[in-house]
């Protein structure tokens, strides 16, 4: 089993993933495992380090923060694409944020976050120097933003994975 299906989780979500997103057929249920299968193989071929979370409960506080922020931030770039071409007040930009993470693990889930999270884009990450930079679609307050950014997920990821 180990050999056909080395990631059986990872491959199980993918094909709940494809259904989720497709219809539930014969065909799509095939096609999805398939995907899935290969997909699974290909991780094994990248022999991925196993993350090893240190501490549960900045984990399990981020799995509420995060679907809170994504929700809010979905409300205000509606709001802000709704009411721009009466105000005409939003101004996007691009922000530089030193980051401490340096797990692999961490920085892909804060990646995801961001990426997940309407009205800002992961742009890029210097690896040698930690800073991050992102684009923010209604940047009011760099500074604020910086430190929202760093103690809302940066610093929960840091206790959670170093």
């Amino acid at each position: 089993m180990g050999r056909l299906v080395p990631h059986p989780l990872l491959s199980l979500a993918l094909v709940g993933m494809w259904l989720l997103l497709t219809r539930f057929s014969p065909g799509h249920l095939l096609l999805g495992t398939a995907i899935a299968l290969i997909a699974g193989r290909a991780m094994a071929a990248l022999k991925p380090d196993r993350p090893r979370i240190r501490r549960w409960i900045p984990a399990l506080r981020l799995g509420v923060v995060v679907p809170w922020d994504i929700l809010r931030s979905n409300i205000a770039v509606a709001r802000l694409i709704l009411t721009n071409g009466r105000r005409g007040t939003r101004r996007s930009g691009f922000i530089r944020i030193p980051l401490e993470l340096r797990d692999p693990t961490g920085l892909a889930i804060l990646s995801m976050i961001i990426t997940a999270t309407p009205g800002t884009a992961w742009i890029e990450h210097d690896r040698k120097s930690g800073v991050l930079i992102l684009h923010i679609f209604d940047l009011t307050d760099e500074a604020a933003q910086r430190d929202e950014i760093l103690r809302r997920y940066a610093t929960p990821l840091m206790e959670i994975f170093q």
